[in-house]
């Protein structure tokens, strides 16, 4: 994936997400696998948002015409981080764990479709071909700390 534009690299990482969840599903009836995944999940997710907001969103936020746009997917974001952090006050596959689940699901399917369907095309509209290839570069290189630190806050 040498000469892969910051949306390819953000989409295979949606691709992955997608995978988790659907494997989740799968792991309803295995609380030990569940929670594996789960943790794996919260990992990515967390890494690949920060990781996004300061290459793509710094790029966009920098921008008049894709600063509503990427002001937007911020909020979503942290909307997503308090699902996570509220998951973490109750009972693991608990009643009300999987209730805080679904509606943290829900929501980031919303969110990383919003973002492919909508604001992938409207930001590559704005961004030249080396722009993009050099968002993917800073991504590449910025992602692997976010891991790191996402790692670390368990």
């Amino acid at each position: 994936m040498a000469d892969a534009s910051i949306f390819d690299r953000l989409k295979q990482d949606h691709d992955a997400h997608r995978q988790l969840f659907d494997k989740m599903s799968d792991a309803k009836d295995d609380p030990d696998r569940l929670e594996k995944l789960f943790e794996q999940f919260k990992v990515e997710a967390t890494a690949h948002a920060a990781a996004e907001e300061e290459t793509l969103y710094a790029t966009m936020l920098a921008r008049p015409d894709l600063r509503e746009d990427a002001q937007h997917s911020v909020s979503e974001h942290k909307e997503i981080d308090d699902y996570l952090e509220e998951l973490e006050g109750v009972a693991f596959n608990g009643e009300e764990w999987n209730r805080i689940f679904a509606r943290l699901k829900k929501r980031y399917l919303h969110h990383i479709d919003e973002e492919e369907e909508e604001m992938f095309p409207d930001t590559a509209r704005e961004l030249t071909a080396e722009e993009e290839q050099e968002l993917a570069t800073q991504f590449a290189r910025r992602k692997p700390a976010e891991l790191q630190r996402a790692e670390g806050d368990d």
